[in-house]
């Protein structure tokens, strides 16, 4: 009877270390397919999507930009060709949830750094306040790497166009005017292609480990 439950007991610990190996290997190949969603605007909710679009279904990119950072460069797609980035509209007079995000995005920043195919982009709301003078001394302060990481301003109507029609990063309507105010804590992933592949609150610090993991997982796609 002994020798029995001696038996019984091998089987178990073989069977339970066999178990463990098969789950290993299906989550490592579920881990290894797994890709990230390439957002249209009918994906959207219809609050962050601009009308003339909502029912839009495929071939959805970031619109052309020509911005300037906060070293006087002119910024235009053309910087970020081939290039991974995560951006995101702030201003910095903004006392509430800006210092937040942009503590986020430095994280970010530092998690990228060594890494030559992502990059950093984040749009001022406040053109009107946020001259290349301002940007800098904003960069500096908040540890901003140049090579990695734009703070962009330039023609209000078009960033807010971008945020609207490009990015989905913003749930109110506006034209762009002189009263128009835009506040979102949205950050968004793009590939390469120009194309938005997941959004994420950055004030949430759940969601900047979930935008850290998604890069890896979308930079997969280009191995």
């Amino acid at each position: 009877m002994l020798s029995f439950f001696k038996g019984y007991k091998l089987f178990a610990i073989v069977l339970g270390v066999l178990s463990v190996i098969i789950i290993t290997l299906i989550y490592n190949t579920l881990k290894q397919d797994q890709k990230l969603p390439i957002y249209q605007p009918n994906m959207v909710s219809e609050t962050l999507v601009d009308s003339s679009i909502q029912h839009q279904k495929k071939y959805h990119k970031i619109a052309d930009f020509n911005l300037v950072n906060q070293n006087g460069k002119r910024i235009t797609q053309s910087d970020y060709k081939n290039k991974i980035y995560v951006a995101d509209f702030f201003f910095t007079t903004c006392q509430s949830i800006c210092p937040i995000m942009t503590g986020h995005m430095a994280t970010v920043q530092k998690e990228i750094m060594h890494d030559n195919t992502i990059m950093l982009l984040s749009h001022t709301v406040t053109p009107e306040i946020d001259s290349v003078e301002q940007l800098k001394r904003y960069a500096i302060k908040k540890g901003v790497n140049d090579a990695k990481w734009n703070l962009v301003t330039g023609d209000k109507k078009q960033i807010y166009e971008l945020a609207r029609k490009s990015y989905f990063a913003v749930k109110d309507d506006g034209d762009g005017g002189p009263n128009d105010m835009i506040h979102t804590e949205n950050f968004i992933l793009i590939d390469k292609k120009r194309q938005i592949r997941g959004f994420y609150d950055g004030t949430n610090r759940d969601d900047i480990s979930k935008l850290l993991d998604d890069i890896k997982i979308l930079k997969k796609e280009y191995e």
